[in-house]
């Protein structure tokens, strides 16, 4: 058995050409199984079971992780892990179970980060000012990102694509491609254009219409990791809680479009959801603020029953 699992793994390493450490958990979650159907039959499995193993040994083993508390990505990646196994064996010993595939993943719940509240993001100006005091410059660019995420709605990756030449002559409009190479067309508040022209003018690299938009002391491109660095700085100067990401000013910016009136086509092309079910995830945020709203300023909402 021991074997046909390490023939699997090189299969992952010099075939797939998968890491080693992916390799490596693949190698866990398999052995994590083989130790569990061990004690729920009572004997190792050889080659010859794998073909007779049915749901509900699949099942106990769901099971037997859940109460061992692994959380359910865990568990959905191991199942994974085993499928890729079994279609592995099947092509090359033969082995074939059809009752793998009969096995659903456990449903993960979908979380969204919270949003940042309007004032707390406009207090950021004034901070990063404070903590960039020595490079005005530096400042600037740090304010012209944040605006530039919670102004336009975009992902890390995406504001750090920009360059240059996008900005060129105050637009109206980006050109965003974004996951997936599926291109969007977002509008640029004049606050995103002020901001960024602001920044530009006082950066002290020769203008560049093809370099990178965003770029660090030295002038090389901003790293993600450097616009994360930013945003902590920040939290952490303002006493902020631990949510507040760079991805929490595009959901922040997804929120307050909610609130004011944006139907849900309109906020997913603007987001650049594939899923409209991905951006509806926005309207349970949204009826929670709105919840929290009646529950303390509704004049019903205190009235005493009983009476």
């Amino acid at each position: 058995m021991n074997e046909i699992v390490t023939d699997f793994i090189n299969y992952l390493l010099n075939t797939k050409n998968y890491s080693t450490h992916t390799a490596t958990a693949y190698e866990s979650d398999l052995h994590d199984f083989i130790s569990f159907y061990t004690q729920w039959s009572g004997d190792a499995p050889i080659p010859d079971d794998l073909s007779r193993i049915d749901t509900i040994a699949f099942r106990a083993w769901m099971a037997d992780r859940a109460r061992r508390k692994l959380e359910h990505k865990s568990t959905a990646r191991a199942l994974s892990s085993l499928r890729s196994f079994y279609k592995y064996i099947a092509k090359k010993y033969d082995i074939q179970n059809d009752a793998i595939g009969l096995i659903s993943a456990p449903r993960m719940p979908r979380k969204l980060s919270k949003a940042i509240a309007p004032t707390d993001v406009a207090h950021m100006q004034n901070a990063i000012n404070v903590i960039d005091t020595k490079n005005p410059w530096i400042a600037t660019r740090d304010w012209a990102l944040v605006t530039l995420l919670f102004g336009c709605g975009l992902r890390i990756s995406e504001a750090l694509s920009l360059r240059q030449r996008d900005f060129a002559s105050r637009p109206d409009t980006l050109r965003i491609m974004g996951k997936g190479q599926k291109e969007r067309i977002v509008p640029v508040l004049p606050a995103v254009n002020d901001a960024i022209e602001k920044y530009i003018a006082a950066s002290p690299y020769a203008d560049a219409p093809d370099r990178p938009l965003f770029r660090s002391v030295r002038g090389l491109p901003m790293t993600a990791r450097m616009a994360e660095k930013v945003v902590e700085n920040l939290r952490a100067y303002l006493q902020l809680p631990d949510f507040v990401t760079p991805h929490a000013l595009r959901h922040s910016f997804a929120t307050a479009l909610l609130a004011g009136g944006a139907d849900l086509r309109s906020l997913q092309e603007l987001l650049g959801h594939s899923s409209l079910s991905t951006t509806q995830l926005y309207t349970r945020v949204n009826m929670a603020e709105i919840n929290n709203i009646y529950a303390h300023a509704h004049p019903f909402a205190h009235t005493d029953n009983n009476k």
